[in-house]
């Protein structure tokens, strides 16, 4: 098993991942080019046996005070054998020791308890990462998936009633649902999402990084845009994922304007709906918190994607491949001292 960057072979690293039944738009050097906007830089790692790519790790490598720097692969590593996922580990490792990283993080979208992945990972010192049962991951360990091999008139069928019902209202109110084809849409997009972040109290990145979405996703099929409209005014937003097996609800938006006409609601359905007619086995709606109790403050978030009739799968988490011991110490107590500091900004926001 041998490994390489593909650097001038990036379609045929990007047409593994999205062949591979775990394939994640965060693994396609799309995602890569998109990410060097913010001050990333990628590496496209492939293991080959016989000229026929077995598994892909994209790396995004980001620089940190004092010369070094830190690996992480969204979504990844992916492959098809033990032997190319311990072909990355190596090569992987040994690139970011070049590059002067002090660790690889990684969350592969395996599901929990998966043995393959958890002997390789003890093999190879990899340590999982307990980042809690909320949001405190860079990438949700939780997450809500709707099946979509049934007909949709059973998917409506299969959802609470709650749910279903202001589904239909919203249409019969008037709500319109349009898949925005104009890049200019992203500012009506943006606009609602800057309504929604000061309401629930979080930051968002500046519009040109939804631009260079548009760039490079949106314009390669990779992900869509959303807008729900009534009297051509806009009342809620959202961006999808895409890859040919899985469609991911990512980024969503809601004006305080007209709330009452579940504009939010429809918006989902017709994605569903969109996501069904390009022959898509699965609609991801993303995060939840794995604490299910119904007064933890997360609860609504998970009783709204439950009312769509979707499950919660468990992932097997983060984890860290340590390339500098002592550099991994370090860190660990600058994530430490970072995260104690972000939330006691948020308490002070509340």
């Amino acid at each position: 098993m041998e490994t390489k960057l593909f650097w001038e072979k990036e379609e045929v690293f990007d047409h593994f991942v999205a062949s591979h039944p775990r394939g994640d738009v965060l693994q396609t050097t799309k995602w890569g080019r998109l990410k060097a906007h913010s001050g990333w830089t990628y590496w496209p790692l492939a293991a080959i046996e016989d000229g026929v790519v077995q598994g892909v790790a994209l790396i995004l490598l980001r620089k940190l005070p004092l010369g070094v720097t830190f690996g992480y692969s969204p979504r990844g590593p992916l492959f098809s054998s033990r032997e190319a996922l311990e072909a990355l580990f190596l090569a992987g490792a040994k690139l970011l020791k070049e590059e002067k990283a002090l660790v690889w993080k990684m969350d592969p979208p395996i599901l929990d308890g998966d043995e393959l992945w958890l002997d390789c990972v003890q093999k190879n010192r990899i340590r999982l990462i307990d980042t809690g049962l909320d949001f405190a991951g860079v990438q949700p360990r939780y997450v809500m998936t709707l099946n979509l091999s049934n007909s949709t008139d059973t998917l409506l069928k299969n959802m609470k009633s709650k749910t279903r019902y202001n589904i239909g209202y919203a249409q019969r109110k008037g709500v319109q649902i349009v898949r925005a084809k104009e890049r200019r849409l992203l500012n009506v997009f943006y606009v609602l999402l800057q309504e929604t972040a000061l309401r629930d109290g979080f930051t968002i990145r500046p519009i040109d990084y939804y631009e260079a979405m548009w760039e490079h996703l949106v314009e390669n099929n990779l992900a869509q845009l959303f807008l729900a409209y009534h009297d051509n005014t806009p009342l809620a937003g959202a961006i999808c994922f895409r890859l040919p097996h899985r469609v991911w609800y990512v980024y969503g938006a809601s004006s305080n304007e007209k709330r009452n006409l579940q504009a939010s609601h429809l918006i989902q359905w017709e994605m569903i709906r969109w996501a069904k007619s390009l022959g898509t086995k699965v609609y991801d709606f993303r995060g939840v918190s794995g604490d299910l109790r119904e007064d933890n403050p997360l609860y609504g978030l998970y009783r709204f994607k439950e009312g769509f009739g979707a499950r919660l799968d468990t992932y097997v988490g983060e984890f860290d491949l340590p390339i500098s011991q002592g550099g991994y110490v370090l860190w660990q107590g600058g994530l430490a001292l970072h995260n104690w500091m972000r939330e006691r900004a948020r308490a002070g926001s509340r």
